[in-house]
């Protein structure tokens, strides 16, 4: 006889528990966001971070002309966490600010002891975009570092190009007048419309890589070829993010995309090791 699972033997909750049981859960959600915000605010003071570096490689050369930084936060035990594990409650609190202040500034002192011509790009969330404070922290970073605004690529994401907030368009201008790159990142997956491409110089339109995982696919295919002839209509370059094997590879060729990013040409490595590969043979 089939023993019966004592789960289904058990009443539904009354409508009264079923309400004490989510604000329990709710309640447990903020506090461990708080706990979390609290944490990160503590590993910006203590060097809690790091940064690590992702080559861009530039599809028909085979050579890197750029890097993406990504941030991760130190881990007595886990090591290194990367940033989606702590980006988006850090999204949900000032706190974002801060550690894209800090970002930025690590990031372009660091750049400005690579070869001219290689640029580096960074992810800006759109609280960062909003905060009031990114244009002054850019100008200090630059100024600091020496590093010259061309060789620095902000990334931002889809929505903050429909996003009628006054601080988002004042800061996309902004960043335009002091002359840094610009990229559009997730390309390909919601829904940029090629006017609202054409009111900003993107130099960059970065295809997601859900889009490039699945390139086998037909239709992913007809996507990104699409995409691609978009972009290039635009005079943009096309990056493909996730390129994880050479049928990727030799697909996005044959698609035209420019560039690409992935563990296929290389995995995030840190600032020493960046630096060791631009030393001389």
């Amino acid at each position: 006889m089939t023993e019966l699972n004592s789960s289904v033997l058990e009443p539904p909750l009354s409508p009264q528990a079923s309400r004490d049981l989510r604000q329990r859960n709710a309640r447990r959600e903020v506090t461990e966001r708080r706990r979390m915000t609290e944490r990160l605010r503590k590993a910006l003071v203590a060097g809690g971070f790091a940064l690590h570096y992702q080559p861009i490689i530039t599809l028909g050369t085979g050579f890197a002309r750029g890097a993406e930084t990504l941030v991760r936060l130190r881990h007595s035990r886990r090591g290194f966490i990367p940033a989606q594990q702590f980006l988006p409650i850090a999204e949900r609190s000032d706190v974002i600010t801060s550690i894209g202040g800090w970002t930025l500034r690590e990031a372009c002192r660091h750049a400005a002891a690579w070869p001219v011509h290689f640029t580096i790009a960074m992810a800006l969330p759109l609280p960062h975009l909003q905060s009031g404070q990114l244009i002054r922290q850019l100008l200090e970073s630059l100024s600091l570092s020496g590093l010259a605004p061309e060789r620095l690529e902000l990334e931002i994401t889809e929505p903050a190009l429909l996003d009628g907030n006054d601080d988002t368009v004042f800061a996309l201008k902004a960043l335009q007048g002091i002359g840094v790159r610009l990229a559009l990142n997730n390309f390909g997956t919601l829904y940029a419309s090629l006017s609202a491409l054409k009111r900003l110089p993107f130099a960059t339109l970065r295809l997601d890589r859900s889009l490039v995982q699945n390139l086998e696919e037909d239709t992913n295919n007809a996507i990104v070829r699409a995409a691609i002839e978009a972009g290039h209509a635009l005079g943009q370059t096309i990056l493909a993010d996730g390129v994880e094997n050479e049928t990727q590879y030799k697909i996005l060729m044959e698609l035209g995309a420019d560039e690409g990013q992935g563990a296929y040409f290389g995995p995030p490595v840190g600032p020493e090791e960046m630096t060791a590969m631009f030393a001389p043979a």
